[in-house]
């Protein structure tokens, strides 16, 4: 359950870092709404994380969770915003991706 909650954690941390990009952009009640969906998903994401390391080492927890945080970024990043894909930039997102999973397999 513990593994659950800090993917859950890692998602909220993609909503909190896209409600920034998506911030930046709007003006209005629209910047404003990005900026409560901000404040919320840092919110959830940070209790979750918490949640998370009461069972999990924290090392591994947090790896996993800023993993998680960093891949989803970049491709949200890639399909929101433009971003560039390049043959470097994926490569290291995969193996990111990889020292993830390795990190899962190896704690308890």
């Amino acid at each position: 359950m513990a593994w659950i909650t800090l993917i859950i954690a890692g998602l909220f941390e993609v909503g909190f870092t896209t409600c920034l990009g998506k911030a930046k952009t709007t003006t209005g009640m629209d910047s404003a709404l990005w900026w409560l969906g901000f404040a919320l998903s840092l919110t959830l994401s940070m209790v979750l994380l918490y949640k998370a390391t009461q069972v999990l080492p924290m090392g591994t927890a947090y790896a996993v969770w800023t993993g998680i945080g960093a891949v989803g970024t970049v491709i949200l990043g890639i399909l929101l915003f433009n971003e560039p894909v390049d043959f470097w930039r994926m490569f290291f997102i995969f193996l990111l991706i990889g020292s993830v999973a390795g990190l899962k397999f190896v704690s308890n």
